[in-house]
């Protein structure tokens, strides 16, 4: 922010207070507790400089397995772990603060946030995120989540479980129809895998557990505006996926787009579906970070950094993430977990390279390790290098790539057991853990008051899209 920025909102600076003046060792601030804020925490954590990692939640989501939440194969504990364990071994230079950022002054290098006085920084790593992107339908937002934060998730959750039990006590045979039918709009890996988890886990369920609506009576659809689904993906592994999610039941649209939205339903092209169960699955929108700092950012809102990750004219400053535009071979980096965890390791090593006096002259450079997808049960496609496949080979790759990126949980021997014990057990089975906090509506508007608190304008945070 310049001195003709307008003020950021927060308390401001005071002579005197200890963090209105750098420290005797560089401070490095970090907005933002995903993959890439955490990773350069981890790594400057055995560095001679003093760490400030800030976000707003006290825990970090594994985004990628969030999907399993939404459809009560994994509990909200199982995919999220609280940042300061995580960096538990780090807390002689790090510490961590629970506060929303709400901007910063490139002159002054001072970050201010909601309820905190601003600190002040010798580096700074924005790793803040990205939220839903609803296009020019922000209106939309009330009636379809997203899948970016873990109240979306258990949004996402509570919808498809409160549409089961009030389609058991709906006497109309149309409303009852419009109850149990799922419209996913987008699909890429998020999309992909939401609806392919949520036929599994609604035939599961639908399966003799009710008397009145049974696995037939269940309608799933997956609207793509490309012309196939998983469109970065090969053509051949594509309808590998298209054939697994008609078997599992979930009817597939591409090549059009949704135009309308109401409590009743969305129009599809020229096809309205009468539905009240809408997930918005296409697309993000970077963070505000672009805005505090004055920076150019892409027609997404991302930050337009350079070879080094730092911005134009401030190299103290990096931006790493879904929040940074970084160009490779000529076009943009994928806002998923493997650039973020990359971008923070070499923006850790640039910072410890230069409080030791060296010179780092290597650009980034990211280096692609493949995508990805779940197409329910054991079912996965990869794409990694050499390696084209999808069925259960694809799978067994992913639960193990999937465990081993898991940031600062529990043993990852134990996640692993875990983790196939509620895949494979009857538990899994039986449908999970189908428990309803609130009534249907009570709980959708509680998640989307949560959701709202925690958007990344409110604070950033840097979580993966799959």
């Amino acid at each position: 922010m310049t001195d003709t920025d307008s003020k950021p909102t927060g308390t401001p600076p005071t002579n005197g207070h200890k963090d209105s003046k750098p420290a005797t060792v560089p401070h490095v601030v970090i907005v933002g507790g995903g993959f890439g804020g955490l990773t350069a925490a981890k790594k400057l954590g055995k560095q001679p400089v003093q760490v400030t990692l800030i976000d707003r939640s006290n825990y970090h989501l594994f985004q990628p397995m969030l999907y399993q939440v939404s459809t009560s194969g994994l509990a909200p504990a199982d995919i999220a772990a609280p940042i300061r364990d995580t960096l538990h071994k780090h807390k002689k230079n790090t510490r961590v603060l629970m506060e929303e950022v709400t901007g910063v002054d490139t002159q002054q290098q001072l970050v201010f946030m909601q309820n905190q006085q601003p600190i002040h920084y010798e580096y700074l790593i924005l790793a803040t995120g990205a939220s839903t992107n609803y296009l020019s339908h922000p209106e939309w937002e009330s009636r379809s989540p997203g899948m970016k934060t873990l109240a979306d998730g258990l949004e996402v959750q509570q919808t498809i479980l409160g549409a089961f039990e009030a389609a058991e006590k709906e006497p109309d045979e149309k409303k009852r129809k419009r109850l149990l039918t799922f419209v996913f709009i987008g699909a890429g890996p998020t999309g992909v895998e939401l609806a392919a988890a949520s036929a599994v886990h609604i035939r599961h369920i639908l399966s003799g557990n009710f008397q009145r609506i049974g696995p037939g009576d269940a309608r799933l659809v997956i609207v793509q505006g490309p012309p196939r689904v998983l469109p970065t993906f090969r053509p051949e592994l594509t309808k590998k996926v298209e054939k697994k999610l008609k078997e599992l039941g979930v009817e597939i649209i591409t090549g059009v787009h949704v135009t309308e939205m109401d409590e009743r339903g969305v129009t599809v092209g020229d096809e309205y579906i009468e539905t009240e169960n809408v997930f918005w699955l296409a697309g993000v929108k970077a963070s505000p970070a672009g805005q505090w700092l004055g920076a150019e950012v892409d027609r997404g809102g991302r930050v337009k950094v350079q070879s080094d990750l730092t911005v134009p004219g401030h190299p103290n400053i990096f931006v790493i993430g879904d929040t940074a535009c970084v160009m490779q071979d000529g076009k943009p980096l994928p806002g998923v977990a493997q650039p973020a965890m990359q971008g923070g390791h070499y923006a850790a090593s640039v910072i410890a390279d230069r409080v030791a006096g060296k010179q780092h002259q290597e650009p980034f450079k990211y280096f692609d390790k493949g995508s990805m997808a779940v197409v329910g049960g054991t079912y996965a496609v990869v794409e990694s290098g050499p390696i084209h496949t999808a069925g259960f080979f694809g799978f067994i790759m992913w639960v193990f790539l999937h465990i081993y990126y898991l940031i600062g949980y529990r043993n990852r021997l134990q996640v692993l057991l875990s983790y196939f014990f509620a895949y494979f057990s009857a538990f899994r089975r039986k449908g999970g853990t189908r428990i309803i906090m609130l009534g249907r509506k009570q709980a959708i508007t509680y998640q989307q008051q949560a959701r709202t608190l925690d958007k990344p304008e409110a604070h950033t945070l840097d979580k993966t899209a799959t």
